[in-house]
C-alpha cells in the first residue's frame, strides 16, 4: 500500500473523528495514529530506543 493512500485513509479517520465525535475526538485519533506509527517502526526494526535519547549531533555533553 503506497505512502499516498495511507494518508488518505488517515486524513479520512481524522475527518470522520472530528465531524461525529468533536475535536476531543480528533485530537485522540491523532495521537493514537502517532503513537501506532513509532511503534510499528520500533516492531519493523527502523527505530531503536536509544534514538529518542542521543542527541542528534552525536556528542556526549
Amino acid at each position: 500500500m503506497s505512502r499516498a493512500v495511507v494518508g488518505m485513509i488517515a486524513g479520512m479517520a481524522l475527518g470522520f473523528a472530528g465531524y461525529f465525535g468533536g475535536f476531543g475526538a480528533f485530537l485522540l485519533v491523532a495521537a493514537m495514529g502517532a503513537v501506532g506509527f513509532v511503534v510499528g517502526r520500533f516492531l519493523e526494526g527502523d527505530l531503536e530506543v536509544g534514538d529518542f535519547f542521543r542527541p542528534r549531533d552525536g556528542r556526549r555533553r
